[in-house]
């Protein structure tokens, strides 16, 4: 089993319009919402591709029930923590006379003490019957800035593999808060903003990023994959560097694409396929993602056209 945990759970509410104009009263033609949180979103995509997967995390509120009901309504798990107050809703305007988008990301409660150790708990509990634990997001508001250092040392204890895709300070403590290779992540996925912004300067060229991946390998993590949008991703998996190709495509929404590309990973790593082979898995899900108007969604049909259609290089 999959387990994914969202701490920061959301209602994802795209309203769409003919034309968004600031300032003005508008009717809104049509609005999807759905159950969001990028570990929710990789849930979702797991589920898609086949995997058994449970959800966690924290949510409060009938929002919160939302987007419970929602993911149990895909077939899909749920062990959440539920906390006082509303989950949050973030908000996307989409504009469909020009495709522009314009997105208000709500904050949900400050979490406390209580739940912070009862994640700890159902993190752990679920950890025990799981191959991989995914830790996805940013941190709620109250949430001790090593949480995620914690959490992954917890996922490690038990024998699973803790996957973690966060960014910020939230991604510095939980690489830099940990002394010890057993708290390490197995797997991290910082996108080419995440990266810099922990290496403090932007790689130029193919080879920098490459060097910035083994930096991160280095400290005892044994997956390292760097998404670079539209050019793919540069991997190191158990010391060997890859270049990613994805296949060309003229995407419809490119946001969830990274949280699928965790979700083809974990499910890969599953199921115990070959590096090359979870790559291409990883890939081809994003793509697929970028091809769907909600994020955390793909098309099957989709997914197993461009899984042909990457290409692996071994560097």
């Amino acid at each position: 089993m999959i387990t994914t945990v969202t701490l920061h759970a959301a209602i994802d509410r795209t309203y769409y319009v003919d034309k968004f104009n600031v300032g003005q009263v508008q009717r809104v033609a049509r609005q999807v919402d759905e159950p969001g949180g990028k570990g929710n979103n990789v849930a979702k995509v797991i589920r898609q591709l086949g995997g058994e997967v449970t959800a966690t995390g924290i949510i409060a509120g009938s929002n919160g029930a939302f987007i419970e009901s929602s993911l149990t309504d895909r077939g899909i798990q749920t062990a959440f923590v539920h906390g006082p107050g509303e989950s949050r809703v973030c908000l996307n305007i989409l504009d469909e006379s020009s495709g522009t988008s314009t997105e208000l990301l709500g904050q949900g409660p400050a979490i406390t003490g209580s739940e912070v150790e009862a994640i700890k708990q159902r993190v752990r509990q679920l950890a025990l019957q799981s191959t991989v634990v995914v830790l996805s997001g940013s941190l709620p508001a109250g949430a001790p800035e090593g949480l995620y250092a914690e959490l992954t040392g917890i996922v490690r204890s038990t024998g699973a593999r803790a996957f973690l895709d966060t960014s910020g300070r939230a991604f510095s403590a939980a690489l830099d808060g940990t002394s010890h290779l057993d708290v390490m992540p197995h797997f991290v996925k910082p996108n080419e903003q995440e990266l810099s912004g922990w290496l403090g300067h932007i790689p130029q060229e193919l080879s920098e990023w490459t060097r910035a991946a083994q930096m991160l390998a280095d400290q005892g993590i044994a997956e390292v994959c760097v998404t670079l949008g539209s050019r793919g991703a540069v991997a190191i998996l158990d010391g060997a560097a890859y270049l990613v190709t994805p296949p060309v495509i003229q995407p419809v929404n490119t946001v969830g694409c990274g949280d699928a590309f965790v979700a083809g990973m974990a499910y890969a790593e599953e199921r115990g396929d070959s590096a090359a082979d979870r790559l291409r898995t990883a890939a081809a899900a994003a793509a697929a993602n970028a091809m769907s108007a909600k994020a955390g969604d793909i098309d099957y049909r989709h997914f197993r056209e461009y899984e042909r259609q990457v290409q692996i290089t071994a560097l």
